[in-house]
């Protein structure tokens, strides 16, 4: 295989893989912008639900901070063990 043809694969993947990152960031960031804020609307309307309204959101900002985490581990899987790079060669040597 041509390996000009494989660093541009990798040079792709790199690229697509930065921006899928930094969008799930973004989304993250987003994400806990807006639960933040309906918390301390919460709090606002009804103070005496303080206690369970921080429980929930502790609990829902965790789950918005799993899933840059969880995009991270995909593109470890992108970057380190390329699929494109082996569906190429299969295809070029067929």
């Amino acid at each position: 295989m041509n390996p000009e043809l494989v660093v541009q694969i990798y040079a792709w993947t790199a690229l697509g893989v930065g921006i899928i990152l930094g969008l799930a960031a973004l989304g993250s960031a987003v994400g806990w912008g807006m639960i933040c804020s309906r918390y301390i609307e919460g709090i606002a309307r009804q103070p005496e639900l303080r206690g369970q309204l921080i429980g929930q959101t502790l609990f829902t900002g965790g789950l918005m901070e799993s899933f840059p985490f969880i995009v991270l581990g995909m593109s470890m899987w992108f970057i380190f063990s390329n699929p494109f790079v082996s569906q190429i060669a299969k295809h070029l040597t067929h």
